[in-house]
């Protein structure tokens, strides 16, 4: 028993060990927010999870300092927020806060929602009625994520833009309208989450009195720029003529833009100066009156001539060596060209020397090698270009200099030598390429060592 009772009277004595205080952390997330694409009335979570000493509380707000939808949003265990039913409203950049209690220590994380939301009419065309030669406006706004594309329809086929008929982002914009044009028109719009369709009618108006189109369009090439147009007044109301519109626009290629110039009544000739060389264009004629305007005319074609190159290339220099000079240069753009360029002319000279060396190239030809020229040595350079017609402006002199010629020299030594020489290979393609290869830039020495021999 004492036995018993001194072991229970030690134990209580000896001292308690209590678990030492943690010190203090910074808050850290260690599971943020990600990035979320979410159709319309789907859910999704965005996940914080953070770590601090004594331990952080985490909190959400939205980057643009919006309220948070709270009856379709709340924060799951200890700190994931779930967006439930989601909507348009919902898109955009949410904050995950990690704060310690009771301090102004913080660490934010971000993630974005974005919200598929199929395409939805914000303004949409409304139906016009317009006169011959009149313009129409057609205005087709949507938005939707991802941003819709517009297609505009003719009484249900796809239309394609011209010289008259122009599609500017959400607008159709029908210029000199026609009988033709009178239709229904369709804005379609669609994404990935859907399509909505709007239509709107265009009628166009005739006057009984207009007068009847031009007559007998000719079209004669003047120059490499010009055409001359000539017309016979209306058959019908030409007294009621007060001006003619002259249109015309490049033959070829897709969605080309029609130019227009209005002139008098008093002519029936007009010369259009301003176009590109070497081109195929069509024209017509309108005649107006005080009411209206008359039916287009027949369309004429007609073609610019050719022209000498209104400038020449520009050249760029190198060297590979010091005894060349590579010369290249870019094909001349259509304008400038005013033709297909059928050679060039490439001339150079030392700037110490007058006497000039000229090359004739192939049209075809944008670089070439000038070989066995001077080390160390400003050469300069000039390009012309020619079509059929003949020969374009030079350029201005190009300077450039050769580098200089390496001052390394071989050492040659042959014992009991009765004779030595040696020789320069032949230059040649197979050879060029196997000093550029090896970083040889001077010829190549071979020498022959020829020994006594003793009987």
């Amino acid at each position: 028993m004492l036995s018993s009772e001194v072991g229970t009277l030690v134990k209580s004595c000896l001292p308690s060990t209590a678990p030492s205080p943690k010190l203090p952390q910074r808050p850290r997330i260690i599971a943020g927010p990600q990035n979320a694409t979410v159709s319309l009335h789907q859910s999704t979570i965005l996940e914080c999870m953070a770590t601090g000493n004594p331990r952080p509380l985490i909190s959400w707000s939205r980057a643009d300092s919006k309220s948070i939808d709270v009856f379709n949003t709340k924060v799951l265990g200890n700190g994931n927020l779930i967006i439930s039913d989601i909507k348009p409203q919902h898109g955009g950049v949410y904050m995950c806060r990690a704060t310690t209690p009771g301090t102004r220590n913080y660490t934010i994380a971000t993630a974005n929602i974005t919200v598929l939301a199929p395409p939805s009419l914000v303004e949409w065309p409304e139906s016009l009625t317009r006169p011959r030669a009149g313009t129409a406006r057609f205005v087709c706004q949507a938005e939707g994520v991802p941003l819709p594309h517009i297609t505009w329809l003719k009484n249900g086929e796809k239309v394609h833009s011209n010289g008259r008929i122009k599609m500017y982002n959400s607008k159709l914009v029908i210029n000199q309208i026609i009988p033709e044009d009178d239709a229904i028109y369709q804005c379609q719009v669609e994404n990935e989450q859907g399509s909505v369709l709007s239509m709107a009618r265009l009628i166009v108006v005739m006057s009984e009195d207009r007068p009847s189109a031009p007559r007998n369009i000719r079209a004669d090439t003047v120059s490499s720029s010009a055409i001359l147009l000539a017309w016979e007044r209306p058959l019908y109301n030409s007294d009621k003529v007060i001006a003619y519109s002259v249109h015309y626009m490049k033959a070829e290629g897709l969605n080309n833009e029609e130019y227009q110039v209005v002139i008098g009544n008093d002519t029936t000739r007009y010369i259009i100066d301003d176009l590109e060389s070497v081109r195929n264009y069509t024209f017509y004629i309108v005649a107006y009156m005080p009411m209206g305007a008359s039916r287009m005319s027949d369309h004429v074609f007609q073609h610019t001539l050719e022209d000498v190159p209104l400038r020449a290339p520009e050249l760029s220099l190198t060297s590979r060596s010091p005894t060349d000079i590579q010369v290249s240069w870019q094909p001349l753009a259509a304008k400038l060209s005013r033709g297909r360029v059928s050679a060039y002319r490439l001339s150079y000279r030392t700037s110490a020397d007058q006497a000039v060396t000229q090359l004739e190239l192939p049209g075809e030809k944008t670089q070439y090698l000038l070989e066995g020229l001077q080390p160390d040595t400003i050469y300069l350079l000039r390009i012309a270009a020619a079509t059929s017609v003949g020969w374009g402006e030079q350029s201005a002199w190009t300077s450039h200099r050769t580098p200089k010629a390496s001052s390394a020299k071989g050492t040659y030594t042959c014992s009991s030598v009765v004779a030595m020489s040696y020789w320069l290979l032949p230059d040649g393609p197979m050879l060029q390429a196997f000093r550029h290869a090896h970083g040889i830039f001077s010829k190549v020495k071979h020498v022959l060592c020829v020994s006594q021999s003793y009987d």
